[in-house]
């Protein structure tokens, strides 16, 4: 069976109730706190892929760093956003839950289902 792994910020409520609901589960996992582990851009890059999902959609635009970049007034590509995600990573939306080939934006907690 693939591996899972939890790419999170252990202080997000909805990245501590899919860690839960992971553990309840019974199935083996790797959290990874991509504030202390950052997530590589190639990684991000794989991973919207696995999603289906454009840079754009997996950016945080309620973020203070959002607005202090001033990207709402941008035109950036989604390998610029890439490298601006890697830099600050309160831009990424979270948790997203790989599994195999597969990944999730698990938002709302629910949408976990889809990938167990």
């Amino acid at each position: 069976m693939a591996q899972i792994t939890i790419y999170e910020k252990p202080t997000c409520t909805t990245c501590r109730q899919v860690h839960t609901a992971l553990k309840e589960s019974g199935v083996d996992f790797e959290a990874v706190n991509y504030y202390i582990d950052p997530i590589p851009k190639p990684k991000l890059k794989e991973l919207l892929k696995k999603m289906g999902i454009s840079a754009k959609e997996l950016l945080r635009t309620k973020e203070p760093v959002y607005q202090e970049l001033k990207l709402s007034e941008k035109n950036l590509s989604d390998d610029q956003i890439l490298d601006l995600m890697a830099k600050y990573p309160d831009l990424i939306q979270r948790p997203i839950v790989e599994k195999g080939a597969k990944a999730i934006l698990a938002r709302p907690a629910e949408r976990l289902k889809e990938i167990l």
